[in-house]
């Protein structure tokens, strides 16, 4: 991993593949053990999370189904403040266990706007998976039942996380830098 340009943005590495996959793979032992015979839906939030929710259901060894929506706060480096659902959600969740499927959270908005959508459906449970966290950036607290890691405040590119639509397909994290000799 070295220094990356992607647009006018340098970004240097933060977290190798290896890293996180070892992390995803310890989740989803967590998950089989907690949901054995349970047959959750995981409900993976897009674009950001389609990497962490790929590599998290092929782990899995229990029965369960994802389907994906498509929620958004995020233009360029900056969140918007404003949730937009862009695809939402086809799949009846009444009392299902269900387990939401993000890449990060930062602020909390998202979530915060969503879970009673979600909550107003009366699912069985309501669980949430996140393979990031920015605890310094909280605004709206949010219990994640299933984290991968608590992160800095800082941009973060690759893994499914993008800048300006760039990015997603790397295969480690890299952090924002404003210095990249």
């Amino acid at each position: 991993m070295s220094v990356i340009k992607v647009h006018d943005k340098y970004f240097i590495p933060y977290m190798t593949e290896a890293e996180v996959l070892a992390r995803v793979q310890e989740l989803a032992k967590q998950l089989d053990k907690d949901y054995a015979g349970k047959r959750p839906l995981f409900i993976a939030i897009l674009n950001g999370s389609f990497m962490f929710a790929s590599d998290l259901f092929k782990c899995l060894t229990i029965d369960a189904e994802i389907c994906f929506i498509k929620l958004a706060s995020y233009k360029g480096t900056k969140s918007t403040g404003q949730v937009i659902t862009a695809i939402g959600l086809d799949t009846d969740i009444v009392d299902r266990h269900v387990v939401i499927v993000e890449d990060i959270i930062d602020t909390g908005k998202t979530m915060n706007e969503f879970l009673p959508q979600l909550q107003n459906q009366r699912p069985a449970s309501l669980k949430i998976a996140s393979l990031l966290h920015k605890p310094e950036a909280t605004v709206h607290p949010i219990v994640i039942d299933y984290l991968g890691f608590a992160v800095p405040d800082k941009f973060l590119l690759g893994y499914g996380l993008d800048y300006d639509g760039l990015g997603r397909n790397l295969k480690e994290i890299y952090q924002l830098t404003e210095n990249p000799a």
